[in-house]
C-alpha cells in the first residue's frame, strides 16, 4: 500500500528522523504522534510528496488514490461550496466544468465537440459511476453544518474555521486509497467531531491522522505510529493502550539498566580486589570478559517533555462570584445571544460547549470587558481575580522582546528569577527563554500565555480553547492543572478528554442563543441530553 525505505529528514545538523522503513497497510488507521516538534508534520508533507526528505524514499502502490487534507483555506475564494468540495476529486471537477461549458457554448454540429463530450462523459462515469456525486456533496456539507441554502454562496463569503471544514469535506469526497490528515479536528465543535469519527472508521483504505484529541484517537485509530528517538515504533491498538505499552517498555528498559549497572559494579569490584591475586587471577580474567560482554543500554531521552502547570490563587474565592442576567448580543440582524442568564457558585469548574457560531467566544469577551452587550449585566463578586485565555492567544502574544520581559510587561512587580521559574515550568529552559516573542510557534505562545497565566494568581480562570496547538502531554498536564485549581474556571474546549479532566458543571450554548445549564460531568451531559 505505502512504505518508507531509508527515509531521513535533516535540517542542517539537527535530524528529525532517522532510516525510518514501515509499511502501512490497508485497512489500518494509523494515529502519527510525537512531541511539539519532532516532525509529525514534516513526515506527513513527505508521504504525501509536498517536500523531498533529506534521504531514503517513499513507495506507493501505482494506481491509488492519495487524498491529503489542505491546510491553505484560502485557496479556493472565487469557488462555490459545491464546487470547492467537489475540486477533492479533479478529474471529475475539471470534467464537469468542461461539459458544462460545452454544452453552454458548444457547436454540436460540430464531430470534435461532440467525441469531446463522449470523451467527458466517459470519465464522469469512470470517477462517479452512480452519478451520486451531488448527493455525496451536499450530506457533506449538511453534516458539517452548510445548509442547502448556502451551497451555491463562495467560499469568500464563509469565516476561516469554515474553510477549514470545507477542505475536509474535500478530501473526503474524494475517497481516497490512502488518506493523509494532519489536525482533522481543529475548528470542529464536539457534534461535527464524533461525525467524523465515524466517517473515518468507514474508511476502508490506509490512513494516518495527526491530532492532539485523545479522544478523538481513541475512538479512530487502530495503531499508533510512535515518532520519538528519531525513529517510529508502531504499536497495535489506540492512544491509551499505546500509553500503557510505552510506559511498560520504558520501565522495563530501566529495569534492565540498572540490573546491568548493578552488575557492572560487582565484577568491576572483584577484578579490582583479585587481579594482582595470583590464586585468583583466573576467576578476575574470566569476570572482565564478562564484564566486556555486557550490554549496558544507553537510556535515550525522550523527545516528550511534560509541562508542570500549577495554577495557585492569591486568595480565596468568596461566596458571591458571577452572576449573568439576560446578556443579549446580535451582529447585524444574526443573534448571538439570547436573554443568556445564569449564575456561577463557589467551587464550579465550567465547560462552556456549543456549535461553532453558538456564540462561546462572544460570550466569554464580554464577561472579561473586551465586547459590550446589546443589552443585560453580569456581576463578579468582589473577592474574584480573573485571568484569561483568549481565543486569539496567537495574535496576542507578540513583539520583537525576550519572553521574561514579555511577560513582566502585565506587573513589573513580578520578580525576574519567579518569571523564569514558571517559564521553565512550561518546558522554556537556558537559552529558550532568550527567544524573541515573535519568533515562537503557536504552541510555544500558548505555553508563554499559560506562564502568564499561573503569575497571575488569579482565583477565576476564563479560558477559550488553551489546548489549541499544545501537543498531548501539555493538554494532560492542562487538565490535571485544572483538576487541582482551588478556584473557578470557565473553559471553553472541544477536548472531550480535558472536558472529563476537570468539568463538574456543563453549560451548552444552544443555535437558538439559549443555553442548557447542567450539574455534572460531561459524560452525565451526553447521557441526559445526547452530545
Amino acid at each position: 500500500m505505502l512504505s518508507t525505505v531509508n527515509l531521513t529528514q535533516r535540517y542542517g545538523k539537527r535530524v528529525l528522523f532517522d532510516k525510518i522503513n514501515i509499511t502501512l497497510d490497508v485497512g489500518k488507521r494509523y494515529g502519527l504522534i510525537g512531541a511539539n516538534g519532532a516532525g509529525k508534520s514534516t513526515f506527513l508533507k513527505i508521504l504525501s510528496g509536498e517536500i523531498e526528505p533529506s534521504d531514503g524514499e517513499v513507495q506507493i502502490q501505482p494506481g491509488l488514490r492519495l487524498g491529503v487534507l489542505g491546510q491553505n483555506q484560502y485557496a479556493f475564494e472565487n469557488f462555490t461550496l459545491k464546487d470547492a468540495v467537489l475540486y477533492g476529486n479533479k478529474k471529475l471537477y475539471e470534467a464537469q466544468k468542461e461539459k458544462e461549458k460545452l454544452y453552454m457554448e458548444g457547436d454540436f454540429e460540430s464531430d470534435e465537440v461532440n467525441n469531446r463530450l463522449a470523451e467527458l462523459e466517459m470519465i464522469c462515469a469512470d470517477e462517479d459511476p452512480t452519478y451520486e456525486s451531488d448527493v455525496h456533496i451536499e450530506k457533506l456539507l449538511e453534516a458539517l453544518g452548510f445548509p442547502a441554502s448556502q451551497h451555491d454562496d463562495l467560499m469568500s463569503s464563509i469565516t476561516g474555521g469554515d474553510k477549514f471544514k470545507i477542505l475536509l469535506a474535500q478530501v473526503l469526497f474524494l475517497k481516497p486509497d490512502i488518506l493523509l490528515l494532519d489536525e482533522p479536528t481543529n475548528n470542529l465543535d464536539i457534534e461535527t467531531i464524533g461525525w467524523l469519527e465515524e466517517e473515518l472508521k468507514r474508511h476502508e483504505g490506509t490512513m494516518v491522522v495527526i491530532s492532539h484529541d485523545r479522544h478523538f484517537l481513541n475512538g479512530v485509530v487502530t495503531h499508533i505510529l510512535d515518532l520519538d528517538f528519531q525513529n517510529i515504533r508502531e504499536f497495535t491498538g489506540n492512544y491509551d493502550d499505546w500509553y500503557i505499552a510505552a510506559n511498560l517498555i520504558a520501565k522495563q528498559a530501566e529495569t534492565d539498566r540498572s540490573k546491568a549497572m548493578k552488575e557492572k559494579e560487582e565484577l568491576e569490584k572483584f577484578i579490582a580486589r583479585f587481579s594482582a591475586n595470583a590464586s585468583k587471577a583466573k576467576q578476575a580474567t574470566s569476570r572482565q570478559k564478562q564484564l566486556d560482554k555486557l550490554d549496558i543500554q544507553e537510556i535515550k531521552l525522550s523527545s516528550r517533555r511534560d509541562p508542570s502547570i500549577m495554577f495557585k490563587p492569591h486568595r480565596d474565592i468568596g461566596n458571591e462570584v458571577l452572576e449573568v442576567t439576560d446578556i443579549s448580543k446580535s451582529y447585524g440582524d444574526e443573534k448571538v445571544l439570547e436573554n443568556i442568564s445564569f449564575k456561577v457558585n463557589k467551587g464550579d469548574r465550567i465547560a462552556l460547549i456549543g456549535s461553532n457560531g453558538a456564540g462561546k467566544t462572544t460570550l466569554l469577551e464580554i464577561l472579561m470587558g473586551k465586547l459590550n452587550a446589546d443589552s443585560g449585566s453580569y456581576n463578579w463578586g468582589q473577592t474574584i481575580s480573573t485571568s484569561y485565555f483568549p481565543q486569539n492567544t496567537t495574535d496576542i502574544v507578540t513583539g520583537d522582546i525576550e519572553l521574561p520581559q514579555w511577560i513582566q510587561g502585565f506587573d513589573p512587580k513580578w520578580h525576574i528569577d519567579d518569571i523564569r521559574k514558571t517559564l521553565g515550568r512550561m518546558l522554556f529552559t537556558g537559552e529558550e527563554q532568550k527567544k524573541k516573542v515573535d519568533a515562537c510557534s503557536g504552541g510555544e505562545k500558548h505555553r508563554v500565555m499559560l506562564s502568564k497565566m499561573m503569575m497571575d494568581s488569579a482565583n477565576f480562570l476564563v479560558m477559550d480553547e488553551p489546548n489549541n496547538h499544545l501537543d498531548l502531554e501539555a493538554i494532560v498536564a492542562l487538565g490535571e492543572a485544572l483538576h487541582a485549581y482551588q478556584g473557578g474556571v470557565i473553559c471553553v474546549t472541544h477536548d472531550r478528554e480535558l472536558i472529563d479532566a476537570f468539568a463538574n458543571r456543563i453549560i451548552k450554548l444552544k443555535e437558538d442563543g439559549t443555553v442548557i445549564d447542567f450539574e455534572g460531568d460531561y459524560e452525565a451531559f451526553v447521557a441526559t441530553h445526547g452530545a
